[in-house]
């Protein structure tokens, strides 16, 4: 009776092991492939598809969702492979998959490469200009942006380059055409990435001077970067709004739709002369996160505005 308790304990415990084990597989991956940030990079996509469709394809959406999730998730994993030594000088990366051990560098580049190829053929299905945008994307962030970050401030435009593809990308997989439409798209994500990018190396200023990471315009957390951010705040406003002046093509939008863009600008634009005036990590953190409610607001307005018209 008693070895039978025994056995029947040894194998519940053997079971949460295996339950446990699982569950830490499932956290790796989705931390080597970033999947929150695949999340955004999709919505985004999926925001271009239907501002470019004529008419909606579910299977266009559901190729644009996998294709994208891939593409984003081997970028993630082959930048955690090259900063991996890195990644373990700071709090905020220490712990992910192959700084802490969990996960071989082999393994990751099997994660990596598979996701590549598998987004690239993904995407193809749509049309090839779409997966060529794809591959363009992995690329710089892989290739330029990554080796770039501890070498030059300027590693922020070049990561911005890939970073504004997503939206440009559904009108695309939509319309197999690059134009104005597209190109407006991209400028709009594309500088938007400065206030964003400049938040996060602002109130990770410390952390990342650990990894030896130059994120700042000027290198520092002074008056200098905080005008920059101002600027570029001002950028992403005024060409956020230019669809309503109707010279962008079929990328086109309502005086209601703009106004409501602009305002959300302006909701932006003060977390940045919030920050001009505070200089703290708080502010850059909560300019940070007015700049992700701007892009989601603004991306769902257009899109809204579309259909609404």
């Amino acid at each position: 009776m008693h070895s039978q308790i025994k056995s029947i304990i040894k194998l519940h415990l053997s079971g949460i092991k295996t339950s446990v084990n699982f569950s830490s597989l499932v956290s790796d991956f989705k931390e080597i492939t970033k999947i929150r940030l695949s999340v955004s990079v999709v919505f985004s996509s999926i925001a271009g598809y239907l501002l470019g469709a004529e008419t909606i394809s579910f299977v266009t959406i559901m190729l644009l969702m996998f294709g994208g999730y891939f593409m984003v998730g081997a970028s993630n994993a082959y930048n955690q492979i090259i900063e991996r030594d890195l990644d373990a000088l700071m709090d905020r990366t220490k712990n992910r998959p192959i700084p802490a051990g969990r996960m071989s560098v082999n393994v990751a580049f099997i994660i990596a490469t598979s996701f590549t190829i598998l987004g690239l053929i993904t995407l193809y299905v749509i049309n090839p200009k779409t997966a060529m945008y794809g591959a363009i994307s992995i690329f710089l962030y892989t290739s330029v942006y990554t080796p770039l970050k501890t070498k030059t401030p300027l590693s922020v435009f070049v990561g911005a380059l890939p970073g504004a593809i997503p939206f440009m990308l559904g009108w695309v997989a939509a319309t197999n055409d690059f134009g104005i439409e597209p190109g407006t798209l991209f400028a709009v994500q594309f500088f938007w990435q400065f206030p964003h990018f400049w938040a996060i190396g602002w109130f990770l200023y410390d952390d990342y001077k650990k990894g030896g990471f130059f994120m700042l315009p000027t290198g520092k957390r002074d008056k200098g970067t905080a005008v920059q951010i101002i600027l570029y705040t001002v950028w992403t406003i005024i060409v956020s709004i230019l669809p309503v002046f109707g010279f962008t093509g079929e990328l086109k939008l309502s005086i209601v739709g703009a106004v409501l863009v602009f305002l959300l600008g302006l909701v932006m634009l003060y977390y940045a002369l919030r920050l001009f005036k505070l200089r703290t990590a708080k502010a850059a953190k909560d300019l940070m996160l007015s700049s992700v409610l701007y892009i989601t607001l603004l991306q769902i307005i257009y899109v809204a505005d579309k259909f609404i018209r």
